[in-house]
C-alpha cells in the first residue's frame, strides 16, 4: 500500500480536562500517514488522481478548530473519522501531540491507527 505523509501540521484546539485549559485554544501538532493507492497518479501525473494533501490538512485543521474535546484521544479519533468521511483512504495512522502541556517533558502524544470499514 502506498502512503502520503503530512508531518508537523500545527493546529489549534480547545482541548484539556483542567479548567485553565478550557479558556483558550492550545497548540497541537499532527503527523498523519494516509494509506492509499497512488499508482494512477504515478502514471498520469494528474492531481485529480491522488489525494490533495492541502485539503486533507484543512480537514484536520477544521476538526481541531471546531472541537471541544477534553482528551487528545477523542480529538485524534474525530480527525481520523473526518478524513475517512471526505477522502478515499484505506488506512490512517495519526499522531496527535500536545507539546506544551508538561513543563518537564518535550511532548505528550497519542497515535491511533484505523482502517476504513468501507
Amino acid at each position: 500500500m502506498d502512503k502520503i505523509f503530512i508531518e508537523g501540521l500545527e493546529v489549534f484546539s480547545l482541548i484539556g480536562v483542567y479548567d485553565w485549559e478550557r479558556v483558550a485554544t492550545q497548540r497541537l501538532m499532527v503527523d498523519v500517514t494516509l494509506y492509499t493507492d497512488l499508482s494512477k497518479a504515478g502514471q498520469s501525473d494528474n492531481v485529480n488522481d491522488t489525494l490533495n494533501y492541502a485539503e486533507v490538512a484543512n480537514c484536520i485543521e477544521l476538526a481541531a478548530k471546531t472541537s471541544e474535546f477534553e482528551l487528545i484521544e477523542a480529538l485524534a479519533s474525530a480527525m481520523i473519522n473526518a478524513i475517512f468521511a471526505q477522502f478515499s483512504v484505506a488506512k490512517i495512522t495519526l499522531k496527535l501531540s500536545k507539546p506544551d502541556i508538561l513543563t518537564n517533558a518535550v511532548n505528550v502524544a497519542v497515535e491511533l491507527t484505523r482502517e476504513n470499514a468501507d
